[in-house]
């Protein structure tokens, strides 16, 4: 069933001279449809009794059981003319008219019928009638049936859409200073910088921007040289067999590791950082082309000078070959440190170094191109991110803040 505006557009283009053909297809009617109406055989609604009544609104109609429509508004409401300007004079009628006219002038220059296309597509032909028109954006809105919420939404996109093109160099700003992570990550770092923004419009652009969070990569080498010595308990296993690695004050739980980073000229680089398990802060590490025990012992030895007097916490490895010669133990004994390790073959047993690897080589390794680097620029740029992380990276967390900035939270009076 066509609704009445329709006929009248398609007679309206016939009296402009427009052909059957023409008007048919721009008013989107089949070719006997249009022939029909132009024979004079009109739908029933308007072979009826004159129009005494204009385009009624989802709104201002409601349907009966036997699928008549009833009116709640007249014409002179629906197509109420301005009160000053060169329309003040027209009757509804030529009001209406001068609609429908407007309508068969842009489908003349490529328009589409007005029912027929989205939403968007018909506020925009909406913001066209009224340049073109001079009339109210009442008389607008009912004759194209668009709620008024719906208007005002489409007219305010381009101001958004501005808005947007100048979040863009902001965003990607923040995406490097944050060290190439995800939005939520962005949006924080936005945030700390006064930018008030949405996650789901920094999500959104960093899509369009193609700024993707790099993915981990499995980690290949390996340390375990068999059971050379007694393995000593290991401390953070529950019960149930999970690990509880939390604790409640720095320097109470340390984990350590090495993990391996190949370049694509061949040359390999280790890093041996101590992790605080209290906030996952790098209390110290040895970076080395080599995965030797001084490496190792090294990154201990560097963590243990920063304990105060009273300090002794337990530090928990892996099965590695490093944490059972005696120059590790003796660190570990000269310090009072407690030393705990994982299961034979349970890599899970040290999530958290794991963890922290795998954020490490997420951010740093993989996002970054290395081909052509020297060893000795990679080994910078490697200590480089690792100060960065204490005092740049900022953490869900933590609160949005850095490691060392909620170490310095915690010394403040309350």
């Amino acid at each position: 069933m066509y609704d009445r505006d329709t006929v009248e557009l398609l007679l309206l283009a016939l009296d402009e001279g427009m052909g059957v053909t023409r008007a048919a297809r721009e008013v989107g009617v089949s070719l006997d449809t249009a022939r029909r109406w132009a024979a004079g055989m009109l739908p029933r609604s308007c072979a009826a009794a004159p129009r005494a009544s204009g385009r009624i609104g989802a709104d201002e109609a409601r349907t009966t059981r036997g699928g008549a429509r009833v009116k709640k508004i007249e014409i002179g409401a629906l197509y109420e003319p301005p009160e000053t300007g060169p329309l003040a004079e027209m009757t509804p009628d030529q009001i209406e008219k001068l609609l429908l006219r407007a309508v068969l002038d842009d489908l003349k220059g490529g328009g589409s019928h007005p029912l027929s296309t989205p939403m968007r597509s018909r506020c925009e032909l909406g913001e066209r009638l009224r340049l073109a028109t001079g009339l109210p954006t009442s008389t607008i809105t009912r004759f194209l049936e668009i709620p008024r919420s719906t208007w005002y939404y489409h007219r305010s996109r381009p101001a958004r859409a501005g808005r947007g093109e100048a979040l863009r160099p902001l965003v990607g700003a923040a995406f490097e200073e944050c060290g190439r992570r995800g939005y939520r990550a962005v949006h924080a770092q936005l945030r700390r910088g006064g930018v008030r923004v949405s996650e789901k419009v920094v999500r959104r652009l960093m899509r369009e921007m193609g700024l993707t969070a790099r993915r981990g990569r499995r980690r290949r080498w390996s340390s375990y040289a068999g059971e050379t010595s007694p393995a000593p308990p290991n401390l953070p296993l529950r019960a149930d067999g999970t690990h509880d690695f939390r604790a409640a004050a720095p320097n109470e739980l340390w984990v350590t590791d090495i993990t391996e980073f190949r370049l694509p000229s061949g040359a390999r680089c280790y890093l041996s950082p101590v992790i605080d398990c209290f906030d996952g802060r790098p209390v110290a590490w040895s970076i080395g082309a080599r995965p030797t025990a001084g490496l190792a012992n090294s990154s201990l030895e560097a963590a243990c000078a920063t304990l105060a007097p009273g300090e002794a916490p337990a530090v928990h490895t892996d099965r590695g070959c490093h944490y059972r010669w005696p120059g590790w133990v003796a660190i570990c004994e000269a310090n009072g440190l407690a030393r705990s390790m994982s299961r034979k073959g349970m890599s899970c047993d040290n999530a958290r170094a794991e963890g922290f690897f795998g954020l490490l080589k997420q951010e740093f390794y993989y996002a970054r191109d290395w081909r052509g680097a020297a060893l000795g620029e990679f080994m910078g740029a490697l200590d480089s991110w690792m100060r960065w992380f204490r005092s740049g990276r900022i953490s869900q967390g933590l609160g949005w803040m850095t490691p060392d900035e909620y170490r310095a939270s915690l010394r403040r009076p309350v």
